[in-house]
């Protein structure tokens, strides 16, 4: 309970992680399929994730994400990951707007 309290706290400070693939699934993000995520992994799918920000999901301070750190990483993520789809959003809006010269 206390580790899921300070995760919590972590990602209502804002050290959050940066955007990443929304739909990358633990099994992918893990290249050496060591069954742990080390911080060069998710930096693969996040680059500007800070060893800080890493280590502050990794509740049981072994080095790497087990499968639980990492899908709370991502839930405590989505609306970063969904950014670059509401700029999209707009530019679509605007190129199809119909001529009226």
């Amino acid at each position: 309970m206390k580790k899921t309290v300070l995760i919590a706290s972590v990602a209502a400070l804002g050290l959050a992680a940066p955007v990443f693939a929304q739909d990358t699934t633990f099994a992918d993000a893990d290249t050496d399929m060591s069954g742990g995520l080390s911080l060069a992994e998710v930096q693969a799918i996040a680059p500007d994730v800070t060893s800080e920000g890493f280590d502050a999901y990794d509740a049981d301070a072994d080095g790497e994400l087990n499968e639980d750190e990492f899908d709370t990483w991502k839930m405590a993520n989505p609306e970063e990951s969904s950014e670059d789809a509401s700029t999209d959003e707009d530019d679509t809006e605007t190129e199809t707007e119909p001529y009226n010269g």
